[in-house]
Parts: C-alpha cells; structure tokens; sequence
C-alpha cells in the first residue's frame, strides 16, 4: 500500500510510517504534503487548547465572581486545574505566550457564553469588557470578589 492510501484509510500506521521514513532519511519517500498539513494542524491545536482552557478559566471565575452563593469546590477545582493545564501548556511551548494576549479578549466571550449558560443570569450581569488581566487570570493566588 503507498504512503498515501495509507493516510487515508489508517492514519497512526502512517504516523510511524513516516518516522520511521524521517528516522532513516529516506526524504524522497516521505508523504510531504500530508505531513506538512498535520504539522500545521498540530500548531493550530496547540493554539485552540490554549483559547479553549483559558475561556474555561475565564468563565468558571466569572461565575465565582457573580454567583458567590453557589461557589463550589467543584469551580475551585476547574479554576486551578485549568490554570495548571495552561501553565504546562505554556512550558511546552513558549512561543505561545504572545498568543495568550491576542487571544484573550476572543477567550472572554467565550468564557461569558460558558458563565451566561451554566448560571442562567442573563448578559446584564457581567461586564462587557474582562474585569481581570491576563495576569489576574493566570495567577494562582486570585480569585475575584
């Protein structure tokens, strides 16, 4: 079976396939297109877990913030979880750390959709703009009042 048929119809036999085609430098026999396309999708993930849990974080201190009666170990527990996810996220790949503050702002509406669903407040409720910093928001020592 070649390289691509592999691709398509079993995607892990092709993945080592093609290190083991990197390994022993056998270049001409590399499927370069499919692999330059799972390199960018692996980039692109890379940056969509990143907005994905910061959204989550966002939202989970929003309702901390705004429903302080219903507060729960359970938010505690997804507020620091999610902190730490980022942090290592961070560690393995430092050129995301510019991202984080281009992504923000897209992460808060998220993380307000999350916080408007999951307390039934309506949009009223919370702030238009993000209360907290980029760095509040990462801190392990802050939670909103």
């Amino acid at each position: 079976m070649n390289t691509f048929q592999l691709y398509t119809t079993d995607f892990h036999a092709w993945t080592q396939e093609q290190v083991n085609l990197l390994k022993t430098q056998q270049w001409n026999t590399l499927d370069t297109v499919n692999l330059i396309e799972e390199l960018e999708t692996l980039g692109r993930k890379e940056r969509q877990e990143l907005r994905n849990r910061l959204a989550v974080l966002l939202g989970h201190l929003l309702k901390w913030q705004f429903q302080a009666q219903k507060r729960s170990n359970s938010w505690l527990s997804t507020i620091k979880e999610q902190r730490i996810q980022i942090k290592l996220l961070l560690q393995d790949s430092p050129s995301l750390q510019p991202y984080l503050e281009e992504v923000f702002l897209t992460a808060y509406e998220l993380g307000l959709a999350l916080a408007m669903r999951e307390t039934q407040l309506g949009q009223k409720v919370f702030p238009e703009i993000c209360p907290y910093t980029c760095e509040q928001t990462l801190n392990s020592e802050f939670l909103p009042d």
